[in-house]
């Protein structure tokens, strides 16, 4: 009796792999397509934000008598027109480090506590609430702010003018309530704080167990565990966090209109009420503005544009330097 060989046996057809292939290539080709499509028309709509704010702009500082940089006061009403965004800019920038130094150490020490120290059974209820501070509308932090923040933030300005006031910063030059950057930065710590949480606790959950694991053998403590293995692994993921929560505050509008009392002068006291910010300068005057102002307001408008794009877009260099959250290697 013959015996049957592997080469004996009849061959597979092949019609039923080339049809499939065939299904493949087409899927791969339809959905190379709308990624493509979706990547292309998100790119068509930045570019057409940025040349209706560029033109509206160009329009709003031919007209202004006074230098668009540099100029403290805001009448583009006025005959002549004159207006600028150099209280716009400071309020905003002073506002949001005010915000990022507050939140960041308490995002990091959240994360921390909830992805090593804290049980699963409380880990997870955390990270939920947390997360779901994200939800909350920024007009309902305003509120909070106005009714119960800005009322008992009274006596830590008075502390602080009494212990820290040689710093010059926090001297409280002037009598009035706290409706004042230093209270918009503590507002606005509390609403990045669960975007910086969230971004630094899935970092600090990548880092790779067997680091851990091996300073755990050597007799590390959990600390020790901690600043050798977690936060070096983490710090990009950290500063990339901070640099979205840094976006989110620059570019807040409605809790901050409620909170601040508006006025046009720099001070370096952060204490005293007054200042301004882009998006609540917007916020605050764009509907009794006539066709110059909407322009001007739009002009600043295209300041803060240009300024997230950039906090932004640094933050997409410093993940791109890691390819653990690059995606490089997915």
């Amino acid at each position: 009796m013959a015996s049957t060989t592997p080469t004996d046996l009849p061959p597979v057809p092949p019609a039923p792999l080339e049809k499939s292939a065939s299904t493949g290539r087409a899927g791969d080709k339809i959905f190379l397509g709308l990624s493509r499509g979706s990547g292309i028309l998100l790119l068509v709509i930045m570019a057409s934000i940025a040349a209706f704010l560029t033109y509206r702009s160009a329009i709003a500082i031919s007209k202004d008598e006074g230098n668009f940089l540099t100029t403290f006061d805001w009448n583009p009403a006025g005959d002549p027109p004159v207006f600028g965004i150099a209280v716009l800019l400071f309020g905003t920038v002073v506002s949001s480090i005010v915000a990022m130094v507050i939140a960041v150490p308490i995002a990091v020490g959240i994360a921390l506590f909830i992805s090593h120290y804290a049980p699963r059974r409380l880990a997870a209820p955390l990270a939920y609430v947390v997360d779901l501070l994200a939800a909350v509308p920024s007009i309902i932090y305003g509120i909070w702010g106005a009714l119960c923040l800005v009322p008992y933030l009274e006596g830590l300005n008075l502390w602080l003018d009494e212990f820290l006031g040689w710093t010059y910063v926090f001297e409280k030059t002037e009598i009035g309530v706290a409706r004042s950057l230093f209270t918009v930065g503590i507002l606005l710590a509390i609403m990045i704080l669960p975007i910086v949480t969230s971004v630094s606790r899935e970092v600090f959950l990548q880092v790779p167990k067997m680091n851990e694991e091996a300073a755990l053998a050597l007799g590390a403590t959990r600390w020790e565990v901690i600043k050798m293995s977690v936060l070096p692994f983490g710090r990009s993921g950290v500063i990339s966090a901070s640099m979205l929560g840094l976006g989110r505050a620059l570019g807040e509008t409605m809790a901050v209109a409620t909170v601040l009392s508006p006025s046009f002068v720099i001070s370096l006291h952060l204490l005293n009420p007054g200042g301004g910010t882009f998006a609540q300068n917007i916020a605050a005057k764009f509907d009794e503005a006539n066709e110059l102002g909407r322009d001007a307001l739009i002009a600043s408008g295209l300041v803060l544009f240009v300024l997230t794009l950039l906090v932004n877009g640094a933050a997409r260099l410093i993940i791109a330097r890691r390819k653990e959250y690059s995606g490089a290697n997915a």
